[in-house]
């Protein structure tokens, strides 16, 4: 499958036909992005892959738009926008093109779909209102990218294709930030929960590097877990496990005794050689050593049991 050129619209751009070309440019590195409403342009041909204009939504002919009556929609019956279209046809394929392991593409796939592309394709298509984030509205990533178009009198013809590729970068770098994230979450997820496992019913989990842990504590239904203890830099952190996705309350908090110390005051306060910091709120801790961070975590432990 290849592809000479990929055709979307001229004049302004909005975030739905940037972040296509962001999954297209990463799958065709040498097509030339063509911004056109020519119709030489968009029609199907077998050099093209056309998005975002034309009319018409022909994955076979290789055209994606969404403007024309009878649209294409989600199962859901949720609106696409050539963003949508482009990830659902090709979003397999840039996984795996961008280094996301096979066990890891469907997960990934229908992930960045719901909370990433979905809203893409909803504000695009008036079903969502920026506005729901109150003063973030202009700070949304439709509303980021837009605000790169050029001014209203920059006459020079130019503009709005120079525009779109400084735009097109900044997009990129979201997505492949984005995808990132979310396989780095999956590679913690398989730690942590080898992890869990080797700690049995102990209430203190030991990680070899700090990693996301929450989401793989709740899927292992690991509830007796209490604290995590990991390397960091050159010391070492004792932090406690949040009970829920939003707020900050904890399973279990650190001794109020330790609230705001550091080095020999926590020392003395905790009879612990190597303890260094605790945080006032009592959340995260941090000690010379390993089996410094261990000890403070047994009496915490014991402090809450």
């Amino acid at each position: 499958m290849t592809a000479d050129f990929l055709v979307t619209h001229s004049g302004g751009f909005h975030a739905d036909e940037l972040l296509s070309s962001v999954i297209l440019t990463r799958l065709f590195p040498e097509a030339k992005i063509v911004r056109s409403r020519a119709p030489e342009w968009i029609t199907p041909a077998s050099d093209r892959i056309i998005y975002d204009v034309g009319g018409a939504y022909d994955a076979q002919a290789r055209i994606f738009d969404h403007h024309q009556r009878g649209a294409p929609l989600r199962e859901d019956d949720q609106p696409y926008s050539s963003f949508g279209l482009i990830w659902k046809h090709y979003g397999h394929d840039y996984l795996a093109a961008s280094g996301v392991p096979e066990t890891d593409i469907a997960a990934i796939h229908t992930s960045f779909d719901t909370s990433f592309v979905l809203p893409i394709d909803l504000v695009d298509n008036g079903a969502l209102s920026p506005s729901i984030a109150g003063q973030l509205a202009s700070l949304t990533l439709p509303a980021l990218l837009e605000s790169l178009k050029p001014p209203f009198d920059n006459t020079d013809p130019d503009a709005d294709t120079q525009a779109f590729h400084a735009a097109l970068a900044i997009a990129r770098s979201f997505v492949e930030a984005s995808i990132g994230k979310r396989a780095a979450k999956l590679r913690a997820e398989s730690l942590v929960l080898k992890a869990i496992e080797a700690t049995g019913e102990g209430r203190v989990l030991e990680l070899p590097i700090g990693m996301p842990f929450r989401p793989a504590i709740v899927k292992a239904g690991a509830d007796h877990l209490l604290f995590v203890v990991h390397p960091r830099d050159k010391d070492w952190c004792l932090t406690g496990i949040r009970r829920a996705d939003e707020g900050f309350e904890l399973r279990a908090d650190l001794p109020a005794a330790w609230a705001g110390l550091t080095n020999g005051d926590l020392e003395a306060a905790s009879g612990v050689e190597g303890a260094t910091f605790c945080h006032n709120g009592r959340f995260i801790a941090a000690a010379k050593s390993r089996e410094a961070a261990l000890a403070m975590a047994d009496i915490a432990v014991r402090n809450v049991v």
